[in-house]
């Protein structure tokens, strides 16, 4: 029964100009790997590779060829098709598919191999773990406000608010400091009423010399965090995180640290009070997971965020999220920025990641 595979490639395109901190997007391309026995090949399992451009450190020119290549050994390798999988027995095994010293530089692979083995393995219909979440247990989410223009902004917040969130999640660093400010207060003050959690995304925009004072100022708005004030790698993350009167996420902290004892180093000697999990970048489901581990024993929150993908990557990152008792909103879009995302069960209502069961998944085209 050996283990065979395809990889597809598929552009989506955004339903509107999704602006970053790494500069505007109008498509985004993932790759989707399909494993299958080769004595049943109608049940097939599929995952998601997404690598983010300037981000991912797979996102290189000759991705599509190495992805390709992967594939290929896949299917030479015979591996047999595995009846059970754990913590132990799933990194072992994408390690003997793949070899270990590309386990650390494709995440974003390991990720999609992950998922479609799991799929696979609970027979082809895009269930990757077995939680109440699939039979209607909601997961809270934050709202995302796009960057662009204030009004844009503004209109986002407003939008959101009325369907219901009450976590948003803004970007800063981008537009002049006082007008960000001036968007924040215009939250505080319209709906002081609402309860409104806000979280801040600086994507290291801040400079190292007037972070502290900025996020002093940033304290009076009552910003629940904010992540990676400044750029990953600067010796001054430690002494911001012990001054910061708003506590700090690390989120590009965490990129390349896929060792457990680096792990720990980073989170003894950084000391922030949440980090930001994304499969896609970091490693996977099972790296994910010894991060989590290794934060509960130190004491410091976590919350898992999708990374644009498609509604497949989506789904498995929320059916792992599931498997915790999470109180924290999760940065867990919904799919809906792009204009030919596949059609899935996955739903938002009132700010709640739901699944609907009754909705069938899309095809993948070939």
């Amino acid at each position: 029964m050996p283990l065979k595979a395809s990889i597809h490639k598929r552009v989506f395109e955004f339903s509107f100009n999704a602006r970053t901190s790494r500069g505007a997007m109008k498509e985004k391309t993932s790759w989707f790997i399909k494993v299958w026995d080769s004595n049943n090949p109608a049940v097939i399992g599929i995952g998601e590779s997404g690598p983010l451009p300037g981000l991912s450190p797979e996102h290189t020119p000759d991705l599509e060829a190495t992805l390709e290549k992967l594939v290929s050994d896949i299917n030479e390798l015979s591996a047999p098709v595995p009846t059970t999988m754990n913590r132990d027995g799933l990194p072992k095994l994408i390690a003997q598919l793949i070899g270990t010293e590309m386990t650390s530089a494709l995440p974003s692979f390991v990720f999609a191999l992950e998922t479609a083995l799991l799929d696979l393995l609970n027979g082809g219909e895009r269930i990757i773990f077995k939680t109440k979440f699939l039979t209607g247990q909601p997961i809270p989410i934050n709202g995302l406000i796009w960057m662009g223009g204030l009004d844009f902004m503004l209109q986002q917040i407003e939008l959101k608010i009325r369907d219901g969130f009450t976590c948003l999640k803004l970007k800063v660093g981008s537009h002049d400091f006082e007008k960000e400010c001036d968007v924040l207060q215009y939250i505080r003050r319209k709906y002081f009423r609402d309860k409104i959690t806000i979280r801040l995304d600086a994507n290291g925009a801040f400079r190292k010399e007037n972070a502290l004072d900025k996020l002093t100022d940033l304290y009076r708005f009552e910003i629940h965090s904010i992540e990676q004030p400044i750029r990953p790698g600067m010796v001054e993350m430690e002494e911001l995180c012990r001054q910061s009167p708003i506590p700090v996420a690390l989120d590009e902290e965490l990129i390349g640290v896929y060792r457990s004892e680096d792990k720990r180093a980073l989170l003894s000697r950084i000391k922030p009070k949440y980090i930001i999990l994304k499969p896609t970048l970091h490693g996977g489901f099972f790296s994910c997971m010894e991060w989590i581990r290794i934060c509960e024993e130190l004491g410091v929150g976590w919350w898992l965020t999708s990374a644009l993908e498609s509604s497949i990557g989506l789904n498995a990152i929320a059916q792992f999220t599931s498997q915790y008792n999470v109180s924290l909103p999760q940065g867990l879009g919904t799919g809906m920025i792009y204009t030919n995302n596949i059609e899935s069960p996955l739903t938002v209502e009132k700010g709640q990641l739901l699944y609907n069961k009754d909705v069938p998944w899309g095809q993948i085209e070939e």
